[in-house]
């Protein structure tokens, strides 16, 4: 009976470890290394999560219109060997975002840098750093 039961918490634990692997997704599935743009804006909210860390920023449209765009960084971890802490980003703060855009054409953008309005340039952990984007 304890065989048994070593065995089940085996098996559950190599589905708990497999999930989140699975759910992950590569550079280029998401995002075009083709497309790569620059967005400004105020932040609204900053989500210190994993996989990724994310912001979200108002960035006014050519059309005047202003659209809440879903900025990804790096893993928390990543972040934090980049030197960022909890509260490098904060809400209100007006930054502006190098990157590459989503290939569906939402307004999401995968982040290779974040410059701050003091000029302060820090490296957003991009998982783009580990994709050829020539």
């Amino acid at each position: 009976m304890r065989m048994h039961r070593v065995r089940a918490l085996a098996a559950t634990l190599l589905v708990a470890i497999a999930v989140p692997a699975i759910a992950h997704h590569s550079f280029v599935a998401q995002y075009d290394p083709a497309k790569p743009a620059t967005k400004a804006g105020k932040v609204t909210k900053v989500e210190w999560t994993n996989p990724h860390a994310r912001f979200y920023m108002d960035v006014p449209g050519a059309d005047g219109k202003v659209g809440n765009w879903h900025v990804e960084l790096g893993s928390p971890n990543t972040l934090l060997r980049y030197a960022w802490k909890r509260d490098t980003l904060k809400v209100g703060d007006e930054v502006s975002v190098e990157g590459f855009l989503a290939r569906d054409g939402s307004d999401l953008i995968n982040a290779k840098t974040v410059k701050f309005k003091d000029g302060r340039e820090v490296n957003a952990g991009s998982s783009s750093d580990l994709t050829d984007t020539r």
